[in-house]
């Protein structure tokens, strides 16, 4: 365990806690929050058809254009307990490569997610609780490797995922409205678990009040900041109109409300974080396009990248994926088979 140290500060008033080497001060009683960006893939890249073809089609953008891509979950450290918001890919995970048809390229490895974590401070045994966005891979990859940690997820997608246990908790979000969005769940002084279907049918997003600031951590409600701005849906989503209906009430919230937008996509989400940046939705920021992207040697496993399925020929008869029928789904989410990339 991370050492936890009292230190009276001489002349304030206050007291110091350290945790591992993140340091939090006391005042009156009540511990600065603290929100990080756990980073484990970096230098991918996203199509304008993918990030904003939901609603008009993929058709209407330019293939053209891309955005920058990367993965990155965020750890909530309150000062008196460790809150993960997802839990990355599984380290096992064979992450995909890319061609000419890739519509979202996820990036190359940082490193497992445990051990990014561990970088920041934190060990697993300290997480108290794990606040899950969705149910696909790259946001519950490592749900197994926190044994002290209750899981809060949305009760459909935990019926999806076919959770148990007593640690499990199929949320319904009890606690009323929160502001604009009328389902929430209290986790924490200042943390809200909020109902924001669409995207999956138990999708949430989480907001961290800091003074006037507000942190809005979410899985997928846009894959990128551009699609925020100009207010457009992804191809990703199982109830659309719930999908549109979630992405007003963001893009409200935003507009009454200082709000740093923290992506799980998009290095914008971690950048956003560290320069405590308020959304403005009238001046969308200026769009840096995907540096050097990097192919990785492929393996003949095939990746969906909408869920996280791996498609193994050795585990299907040896049957190439390229052998597969034009109109085959991914088993698990039930998409196209052009949604997977090569891994």
């Amino acid at each position: 365990m991370n050492r936890r140290n009292f230190i009276k500060a001489a002349g304030i008033g206050a007291v110091a806690l350290i945790i591992g080497e993140n340091v939090f001060v006391e005042s009156k009683g009540k511990f600065a929050m603290k929100i990080q960006a756990v980073k484990f893939a970096e230098n991918g890249f996203m199509t304008q058809p993918f990030a904003m073809g939901g609603e008009e089609g993929v058709e209407k953008f330019d293939a053209n254009i891309k955005y920058r891509s990367c993965l990155q979950n965020y750890v909530i450290d309150t000062g008196k307990e460790i809150i993960l918001v997802d839990t990355g890919l599984p380290a096992e995970f064979p992450y995909p490569s890319f061609d000419e048809k890739t519509q979202i390229h996820l990036g190359t490895k940082i490193k497992n997610y445990v051990d990014a974590l561990q970088d920041l401070g934190y060990k697993p045994e300290q997480v108290s609780k794990i606040l899950v966005t969705h149910k696909h891979e790259d946001h519950t990859g490592e749900l197994r490797s926190f044994p002290n940690a209750k899981i809060y997820i949305g009760r459909p997608d935990a019926e999806a995922m076919k959770l148990t246990g007593e640690n499990i908790i199929p949320t319904d979000f009890t606690d009323g409205a929160y502001k604009n969005f009328p389902a929430c769940q209290k986790i924490a002084d200042g943390v809200y678990y909020i109902k924001a279907v669409g995207h999956t049918n138990g999708n949430s997003i989480v907001i961290v009040e800091d003074g006037e600031l507000n942190y809005m951590i979410h899985g997928d409600v846009t894959y990128t900041d551009e699609a925020l701005y100009q207010n457009k849906l992804s191809v990703v989503f199982e109830d659309k109109a719930a999908a549109r209906e979630t992405l007003d009430r963001v893009r409200e919230f935003i507009r009454n409300n200082k709000t740093v937008y923290c992506s799980t996509h998009t290095p914008l989400g971690y950048e956003n974080l560290e320069a405590k940046k308020i959304v403005d939705l009238d001046n969308p920021p200026k769009t840096i396009p995907p540096g050097e992207i990097v192919a990785q040697k492929a393996s003949g496993k095939y990746v969906c990248s909408i869920c996280g399925f791996v498609y193994d020929p050795a585990e299907n008869g040896g049957v190439a994926f390229e052998d597969l029928p034009d109109d085959w789904k991914c088993p698990r989410c039930k998409q196209a088979k052009s949604n997977f990339n090569p891994a």
